[in-house]
Order: structure tokens, then C-alpha cells, then sequence
């Protein structure tokens, strides 16, 4: 007889670990509390316009592709990709020499622009993304596809070498300071830091990988949206016989001699299963899922950790074209400095905030009626602030103040025919995300060496899937956490990436 598994939540982690145990011959129900399945990654449509809810950047496209692969799949079969030129577009707030650059993730075309930056930079900036390069498959050979605490080669002198060789102990901004001189350029390479909801002053130097990511790999799109991604894993999630339940938040995972047996859903219902996996909101799985006994990460954990930004989201339909805008859109703050410290030291709204504009409609116009544009506005804040409506109200105006300036769209708010905003009160009720934190936990030194763990040490066949547990935040990565908890429920101790279920 098929093993039982429970699945809470159908966020990336949910669905990319219910497809490996599916296929592998478990029979797999996903619990989902929202009407639709996708957790951050989710959709809606408005006014003849489509808007992706949360994440809106392809990278990794290989750990895409490895994923696919496991399940037989080619990723071809799911996935219209289109490969972005440029990659994304950088404004740079009151520079009157270089107020707008494109970014092409094409070293030679992208060398005159970091010449202009900084004369002289090419040997430079060749040999840091070369060596950014050679780090990213290291821990991507090394590293990113463990389970931590599973085997003791962790301990080996080889693989402590191969961890030193990642500058762990070094700072993203200390480590950049020693390779170049232009902030501009700087921020340019700092930027990817955001996605990991992170401070360059706090992030471990390791992280540089993320430069080899986004200037080796490029930056794609999947046409018709991120919810595509959605679409194809569950898919390939009915293919294998999963079964879905939505509308249904979970209350309890009930325990029977330290043994996980199934869960309690608000309506009362009790649902059996052999093994329980939560793709839940990490802190909310711990403290309020499990009663104090059964908690491996209490809320005194959860009050000592460094929390990723929230965020201030606009969706706006707009009724017309706006050329000035590429697909990816990052409008930098002068004190950038400043700026992470209001996210991160001082919490507050930041004065002079960096911001981010998606505009699919560039690459993907049928996302809107015809000759119109969407735009997905994006200020990260810091979680936990008790702001009101009329404080996101005035902050709003203070972001469309900024957009007319900076992007030099001084009647933007004459085009906006539709409009949605969202926020940290928003993640809290739609995903019972912690302190309203619109990503997890930050990617901190010691939040990075000692993520969560993706089993519960208190409750024996309970499990953990996503950006709160290893390997951490961002779509492929939490592919990449389904992969590890698969290789833990099924008792597989490789470090490396899986080549067959």
C-alpha cells in the first residue's frame, strides 16, 4: 500500500517536492488555504490586465532545467523561455552624467558601459566574474544539493577547504571594496543581494555567486508570466496523481507519540497521512502548528532572527505604452547605505528608497489590452512596522512622486486606470508570513551556516520545504529544497544534484 503524504502549502517548495514523491510512488495530497495554488507565486486578473503576484525574475535557468529533468520533463515542453536583452534597466537616482544604463548579462556588451564606470576595469571585472563563475559551480557542486546534518563527509577537511575558498567570512561590500572603486558599479553588483532579502554590509561574500547567476546565465522570462512555472509543476503534479485541496487552512498537525499522523483543517476535518511536509511559513508551522513541546524553533528562535524586507507592492494597469521602461526595471537610491539601514538597523520607511519596476507587457503584451502597459512596483520595507492605510497611502504618493522624477514620467498617475496595492499586513493574512516579511529569514552569516533545518528534530516524519529551511530564498532555490527533502524522506546521503528518482 501507497505511503500517505501531507503536503501544507503550494508555494514552488510545496509543488516541486510533491511531484518527486508522486512519481516516486507516494500518494500526495496538497493542502492549500488560498483559493489558488502557487503560495507567493501566485496570479490574478483585472480589467483585462494579468498580473504575476510576487516573484518575476527567471534566474537559475539550469537548476530549471535539472529539476524538469528529474521528472523525465523537458522544460521546453512547459516553458516558452525568452532570454532578455537587456537583462534589466538601472536608474540612478540625481546622476546627470549616466542617469540611465542598461544591463545585458553579455560581458561584451556590457564591458563599455563598466569602462565608462571605472577606466581600466576590463581585466578586473573579467577575472571577479570569472572567479564568481568557478565559485557558483563549486557550491552548486559542493554545497547547494546537502542536507545538512545528514552525513559526517561535511566534516572533511576537502569540503572545509571548498567552504573557506567561498569567503564566507567576509562581507559582500568588504569583498567588493577590494575588487573595485565605482559605487555605481558596486551597486550593480549588489543588487542581486535584495532578491536573498539581505544587507551587502551583513552578507557573506559567498554570495557573489549571484553575480555569476545574473552576468553569466542572463535573465529570462517565461511567456505568459512566472504563473506559468505554477502551471507546468502542477501539471506534472496531476500527471503523477497528486490531488489538490484548496480553501482549506491548516490548524494543527496532529502528533501521536512524537509522530507526525496527519493534520487538523479550521473546518475540524482531521486528515491521516504517513509523513507530513510543510511548505507553510516556517515560523507559523512551529508556533502555531505544533503545540510548545513539539517545537524545534520556538518563538524565542523566531525574536533573534534577522527577518528579510517586507514590501510595498503597487500593480498598476496603465492605459497606454510607456517606452522609458524595459522589462526589468531598478531605480537605486543615493545613500544607498542609508537605505539598508533604515531596512534593517533603524526600521522605517526609507526616505530615499531603491525600488524595482517590472513591466512584462514589453516582452508579453497580451498581458494587457492592446497598446497598454502593466507595471508591478516594488519597495522593499522592513517587516514588522505597524503602519496604517494612511500610512501606505502617503508612502504610495511618495513612491508615484518618485517615479515621475526619476523614470521622468511626470503624469504617470493620469495613465493608471486600474490599480492594487500590497503590503505587510497583505504577506501576514495571505501566507501567515512572520512579522509580514515578504521572503523569510535574511541570508545573514550565521542564517546561512545555520539555516533551519528541513526535518523537525522534535517530531519523527515531519519535514520542511522552502525559503525557510536549506538552501534558502528565490524559485530555483526552493527546486532545489524539494530535491533535499525528497533525498531525506527517501534516505539518499549524496551531496551532489540527483541525475535520476
Amino acid at each position: 500500500m501507497k505511503k500517505k503524504i501531507i503536503i501544507i502549502g503550494s508555494g514552488i517548495g510545496g509543488l516541486g517536492s510533491a511531484a518527486l514523491l508522486a512519481k516516486s510512488g507516494y500518494d500526495v495530497t496538497v493542502i492549500e488555504k488560498n483559493p489558488t495554488i502557487g503560495g507567493r507565486a501566485n496570479i490574478f486578473k483585472a480589467d483585462g490586465y494579468t498580473f504575476d503576484m510576487g516573484p518575476s525574475w527567471y534566474l537559475m535557468p539550469d537548476a530549471f532545467e535539472h529539476y524538469f529533468k528529474l521528472l523525465d520533463e523537458d522544460i521546453s515542453d512547459h516553458l516558452d523561455l525568452v532570454k532578455l536583452s537587456p537583462s534589466y534597466r538601472v536608474f540612478f537616482s540625481n546622476d546627470k552624467e549616466l542617469p540611465v544604463v542598461d544591463i545585458h548579462s553579455d560581458l561584451e556588451k556590457d564591458l563599455p558601459l563598466f569602462e565608462k564606470l571605472e577606466p581600466g576595469i576590463t581585466p578586473k571585472i573579467t577575472e571577479y566574474l570569472k572567479r564568481s563563475g568557478e565559485q557558483y559551480a563549486m557550491a552548486k557542486d559542493t554545497f547547494m544539493y546537502r542536507n545538512l546534518g545528514f552525513s559526517t563527509d561535511f566534516l572533511k577537511w576537502s569540503i572545509i577547504k571548498k567552504g573557506i575558498e567561498l569567503n564566507p567570512f567576509q562581507t559582500m561590500q568588504s569583498y567588493l571594496n577590494k575588487w573595485f572603486k565605482s559605487d555605481r558599479l558596486k551597486k550593480i553588483l549588489e543588487y542581486t543581494l535584495v532578491f536573498l532579502g539581505s544587507d551587502p554590509a551583513k552578507t557573506p561574500a559567498m554570495y557573489n555567486i549571484m553575480n555569476a547567476i545574473d552576468f553569466n546565465m542572463g535573465v529570462y522570462y517565461p511567456k505568459g508570466g512566472i504563473y506559468e512555472i505554477v502551471k507546468a509543476l502542477v501539471r506534472i503534479n496531476e500527471k503523477h496523481g497528486t490531488k489538490f485541496i484548496t480553501n482549506s487552512p491548516v490548524s494543527e498537525i496532529l502528533i501521536e507519540g512524537k509522530k507526525a499522523v496527519g493534520v487538523k483543517l479550521n473546518n475540524n476535518e482531521e486528515l491521516k497521512a504517513d509523513i507530513i511536509i510543510s511548505n507553510a511559513d516556517l515560523w507559523f508551522t512551529e508556533t502555531k502548528l505544533l503545540k510548545p513541546p513539539y517545537q524545534t524553533y520556538p518563538e524565542r528562535y523566531w525574536e533573534k532572527s534577522v527577518l528579510s524586507p517586507s514590501a510595498f507592492i503597487m500593480y498598476l494597469g496603465l492605459d497606454r505604452k510607456i517606452d522609458i521602461l524595459s522589462h526589468h526595471n531598478l531605480r537605486f537610491g543615493e545613500d544607498w547605505k542609508q537605505n539598508f539601514k533604515e531596512l534593517f538597523d533603524t526600521p522605517q520607511l526609507p526616505e530615499d528608497p531603491s525600488y524595482y519596476i517590472c513591466k512584462p507587457t514589453e516582452t508579453d503584451p497580451d498581458l494587457s489590452p492592446k497598446n497598454t502597459d502593466n507595471l508591478f512596483v516594488l519597495v522593499p520595507i522592513p517587516p514588522g512596522l505597524d503602519l496604517s492605510q494612511t500610512d501606505m497611502s502617503t508612502y504610495r504618493q511618495k513612491i508615484l512622486n518618485l517615479i515621475k522624477t526619476d523614470i521622468n514620467l511626470p503624469d504617470i498617475e493620469d495613465y493608471i486606470v486600474y490599480e492594487r496595492s500590497y503590503w505587510s499586513d497583505d504577506f501576514k493574512r495571505d501566507y501567515n508570513a512572520y512579522k509580514g516579511t515578504a521572503l523569510g529569514l535574511a541570508h545573514t552569516l550565521k542564517q546561512t551556516l545555520s539555516r533551519p533545518l528541513n526535518y523537525s528534530k522534535k517530531v519523527k516524519n515531519l519535514y520542511y520545504v522552502g525559503a525557510g529551511t536549506s538552501p534558502g530564498i528565490g524559485m530555483p532555490i526552493c527546486l532545489i529544497s524539494a530535491e533535499l527533502v525528497y533525498k531525506r524522506i527517501q534516505k539518499i546521503k549524496t551531496s551532489k544534484p540527483l541525475k535520476s528518482l
